[in-house]
């Protein structure tokens, strides 16, 4: 799962779409670059998120805060073109 885009399900960041950082056996840890940084990732629940399938995933070692805003944003727009 890690390095795959997500929504978030439940919780007070519904509909939020977050990056994989990290993932344990119950929990992934999640960063959307603006208020979620890589320095402060929030914790979810697997059961709380719906993975977005992707061909390819992000590297999480080189990647940014920056980055990450971008390749949300690019998301968000691809989708709303088709």
């Amino acid at each position: 799962m890690t390095g795959f885009l997500a929504y978030s399900l439940a919780g007070h960041d519904k509909d939020t779409l977050y990056l994989i950082i990290e993932e344990t056996k119950d929990f992934v840890y999640v960063v959307d670059g603006v208020i979620r940084t890589l320095e402060r990732p929030k914790k979810k629940n697997k059961k709380h998120i719906q993975i977005i399938k992707q061909e390819q995933r992000i590297d999480i070692p080189s990647v940014t805060n920056e980055e990450i805003k971008y390749l949300i944003k690019l998301y968000r727009d691809i989708k709303e073109v088709k």
